[in-house]
């Protein structure tokens, strides 16, 4: 879907209160998700500063999706493994990744559907595997620029022999993979119940 060229600007008061200039109403995060999904463009101001505070509100529109029942999207273990990068050298490089990584999986995502309801449907289980593949090997790019030191280490991490003290990163590899397949697995369950639900 093409975005909007004009950008709405949305006011937000001392009160919370949220108004958009663009129709002259008061406007709920609800209404702001709204906008996101139709791909309208808009920036949030703080009503006294002018300060462009739009993305602690699309983050505030995250969390509150995020305790909607049965709509989490993010993994416990994503969330933990974001927040240690907080801090972290390599959190210059995590936006710009994040950002790489959900624009690839946006083109992606109509291909997704037609292999899942095709008559050669393939797995989601593999699918979402082939994709972390993909993603590891774009972030391992990304480190390269940036420092080839932990380029490296991740090259030899993922051989058969891993590189000289880092069996320590090797272990947290491992079991960031046993979590990740775990949580496919579950993605999986709720796929094959919601199938279930449809064909009954």
């Amino acid at each position: 879907m093409a975005k909007n060229s004009d950008v709405t600007v949305i006011k937000k008061y001392a009160n919370r209160r949220l108004y958009n200039t663009g129709t002259s109403t008061y406007v709920t995060l609800e209404n702001l998700a709204a906008m996101v999904k139709s791909n309208e463009e808009f920036v949030v101001q703080d009503a006294k500063s002018g300060e462009d505070i739009t993305h602690s509100v699309l983050t505030q529109i995250i969390f509150e999706q995020e305790n909607k029942g049965g709509q989490n999207l993010m993994p416990i273990a994503f969330l933990r493994q974001l927040i240690r990068f907080y801090g972290d050298q390599m959190q210059m490089v995590i936006p710009g990744y994040l950002e790489q990584t959900m624009s690839a999986f946006t083109r992606e995502q109509e291909g997704f559907r037609d292999k899942m309801a095709g008559p050669m449907a393939q797995s989601p289980i593999k699918m979402m595997e082939a994709q972390v593949v993909r993603n590891t090997e774009m972030f391992r790019k990304a480190m390269a620029v940036f420092n080839p030191f932990v380029a490296g280490a991740l090259n030899e991490a993922g051989k058969d022999e891993p590189a000289p003290g880092a069996d320590s990163d090797a272990a947290s590899g491992q079991e960031d993979l046993k979590a990740m397949r775990q949580q496919l697995a579950e993605m999986q369950k709720r796929i094959e119940a919601l199938d279930g639900k449809k064909k009954d």
